[in-house]
């Protein structure tokens, strides 16, 4: 793989890019040229830019911005892999929009930015399955990942995507000896037994949980932000956490949380 192409600088992109760059070539493209200037990374000078040169293409766009760029990307994208960490556009989706492109979908959070994240991977109807393993490995290089059906990845949207979000909030007026210890004794055993709820199995939620809480304790820790600033991060506005973050100022529950959250990922689902 000589080059990777990420469209979109946001929070994921960004943490995705300055990751990937330790072990790849990598060159980005983001609308907003603020985000990219002086970050020590190779920028390309728009979407179609990118996808000629890149070899694997990886959308880490808002979902509004999603059918412009790949009508934008269409021609260039053919016969590449492409990885979308989008929530809520299919495979289906994206494979009507470009064609028998091998797609694979992806849902990292937030704690990948200092590779302790948690990621899972399904593929399209073209993608093989030496093209997941790649995938997988790719990446490994934020985190922790897990195979996973399609039709789970709304949930995966609600747990561990939000999880982080709903973590700094609800610790957001605690000690750091106080948030260490719900973390552990609270917070990761709800979002196990929540995650159970919307489907997955018993072995998939422990790791979904765990390594989300991990995560986000470790973020934390080392990004010399604030609970709430961390939160705001996660929670766009419009999007899932910010759904889930609603219950929880009404109820104070977790699980509620979630499934608020899965909610806001079918509404916002793409899937033909």
């Amino acid at each position: 793989m000589n080059t990777i192409g990420v469209i979109g600088y946001g929070n994921m992109g960004s943490a995705i890019s300055q990751r990937l760059k330790l072990k790849y070539k990598v060159l980005v493209f983001d609308k907003d040229g603020l985000k990219t200037k002086n970050k020590g990374i190779d920028i390309a000078g728009n979407c179609a830019d990118l996808a000629r040169q890149a070899d694997l293409l990886v959308l880490a766009i808002k979902p509004q911005d999603f059918d412009s760029v790949l009508a934008e990307i269409k021609k260039q994208a053919v016969g590449k892999l492409v990885i979308s960490i989008a929530a809520g556009i299919s495979t289906a989706y994206i494979e009507n929009k470009l064609g028998k492109v091998r797609v694979v979908r992806a849902m990292p959070n937030l704690p990948a930015k200092i590779g302790q994240g948690m990621i899972c991977l399904c593929k399209g109807k073209f993608a093989s399955d030496s093209d997941l393993d790649f995938a997988r490995n790719l990446f490994g290089n934020l985190g922790k990942t897990m195979q996973i059906e399609e039709e789970m990845m709304n949930a995966v949207t609600a747990i561990s995507g939000s999880g982080p979000g709903f973590f700094y909030y609800l610790i957001q007026n605690q000690q750091e000896d106080e948030w260490q210890k719900y973390a552990q004794q609270v917070f990761m055993p709800q979002l196990s037994a929540s995650a159970e709820k919307l489907g997955f199995s018993h072995e998939q939620a422990l790791l979904l949980a765990k390594a989300t809480t991990v995560g986000s304790v470790a973020l934390l820790k080392q990004a010399g932000l604030s609970a709430n600033e961390l939160c705001r991060q996660v929670a766009s506005q419009g999007g899932t956490t910010e759904a889930g973050l609603k219950k929880i100022n009404d109820i104070m529950s977790l699980p509620d949380a979630t499934a608020a959250a899965l909610k806001r990922a079918e509404e916002l689902s793409k899937k033909e």
